[in-house]
């Protein structure tokens, strides 16, 4: 059975989990209306995209 032969010391073990947190989403400006949205996505608040209504949103 394969059993460590040292312990993994605890630098070793938090640089190699140096990677895993999470980050936070970046967020830009709808050039339409203002609000926060996903780069590269529809904006959800009145569903434009690159300068042009692509989503008809229903109020």
């Amino acid at each position: 059975m394969a059993v460590p032969k040292q312990r993994t010391a605890k630098s070793r073990r938090d640089r190699r989990r140096s990677h895993d947190a999470l980050k936070a989403k970046s967020l830009v400006q709808c050039s339409n209306c203002g609000e926060k949205r996903l780069p590269h996505h529809v904006c959800p608040n009145c569903g434009h995209y690159k300068g042009r209504e692509v989503v008809v949103i229903e109020e």
